[in-house]
């Protein structure tokens, strides 16, 4: 890498890596927050894995919508396993070192999952149109060849984020310090370590997180505008209901995962921010995957009939 070759770099920072500095504290501190860290992720591997093996199962859910949704219950594993095992460990690490091929492959991995998932959470939108807008040509439109192809589609573009992301991060000479103020490797934190201007990093970070945040919410806006008024239009109550019901898990997740998401790189003052980004980073790398299982089994009738079946079909074996 070329900041390998820095020599600021390698009179004022060691060139073998960084130091991830984490949540400010003392040991009382530093001991609750590892037992908070390593309950969430906990808790977001079963339940994502739940619901993987769940819709891999049950013959009644192999449908659109569940190979979607498992998914995103994949992502959400891969989301939170890039990020939390390294920040546990780190919570009790006198070092707290992290290798500069440690970190770049951190950061692309962060920002691969992370932008597959903004898209994924849109080409659910676009499912749940096709299923209520167009019910009659929904299985043909959304065969299984086509699901793949959208689902492959959103890890497309994640690549492509990902490695301009990380090459124009990692492109930049930092000899400011090695300690970054952050559990992981994120692209703020990193930018503020470089001991040359960053703006074209910003504007580039802020051009395509826009571009992706703005063309994913736009798709999911005019996908429920058009819900709606095919919703509101139905005589039946039930009908109604059921489609509510359904919408309302997905636009619960992506409330969720947008927001925070706008909040650390929508915005051209996101890099700025520490203290307050380490919460963010905190809610979508830990809460939001750990949430997303309950949100759909919680307000699916789907998903906790299944979940009866299963447990039966195990109780009688």
């Amino acid at each position: 890498m070329p900041a390998h070759g820095n020599g600021n770099l390698s009179a004022a920072a060691p060139v073998w890596g960084f130091v991830l500095e984490g949540f400010r504290g003392g040991l009382g501190t530093q001991a609750l927050l590892f037992a908070v860290f390593l309950a969430l992720y906990l808790v977001t591997v079963l339940g994502n894995l739940t619901m993987i093996v769940l819709i891999t199962l049950d013959a009644r859910l192999h449908s659109p919508m569940y190979f979607f949704l498992k998914n995103l219950s994949f992502l959400d594993l891969c989301y939170s396993s890039a990020i939390a095992p390294n920040a546990i460990a780190n919570f009790f690490s006198s070092s707290k070192a992290i290798s500069f091929a440690g970190c770049a492959t951190q950061l692309f991995f962060f920002s691969l999952l992370g932008t597959t998932e903004a898209l994924l959470l849109a080409v659910m939108a676009y499912d749940r149109f096709m299923a209520i807008c167009s019910p009659l040509r929904y299985p043909v439109a959304m065969g299984p060849a086509t699901c793949a192809r959208l689902v492959l589609g959103t890890y497309f573009g994640g690549c492509l984020n990902s490695m301009v992301e990380t090459s124009l991060t990692f492109r930049l000479p930092f000899c400011r310090s090695n300690h970054i103020d952050h559990f992981f490797c994120d692209v703020p934190p990193l930018l503020r370590l470089a001991c040359v201007s960053t703006a074209l990093n910003e504007l580039v970070m802020f051009a395509i997180c826009g571009f992706i945040l703005l063309g994913a919410t736009l798709v999911i806006l005019v996908s429920y505008g058009y819900i709606t008024v095919t919703i509101l239009r139905m005589s039946s109550g039930s009908g109604r209901y059921k489609a509510f019901s359904t919408c309302g898990s997905h636009l619960a997740a992506v409330s969720l995962f947008y927001g925070t998401g706008f909040a650390t790189y929508g915005q051209p003052g996101a890099v700025r921010s520490t203290e307050q980004g380490k919460v963010v980073s905190t809610f979508y790398t830990l809460i939001i995957p750990m949430l997303n299982p309950l949100i759909y089994s919680l307000r699916n009738r789907d998903v906790k009939d299944a979940l009866k079946r299963q447990g039966r079909r195990h109780t009688a074996a």
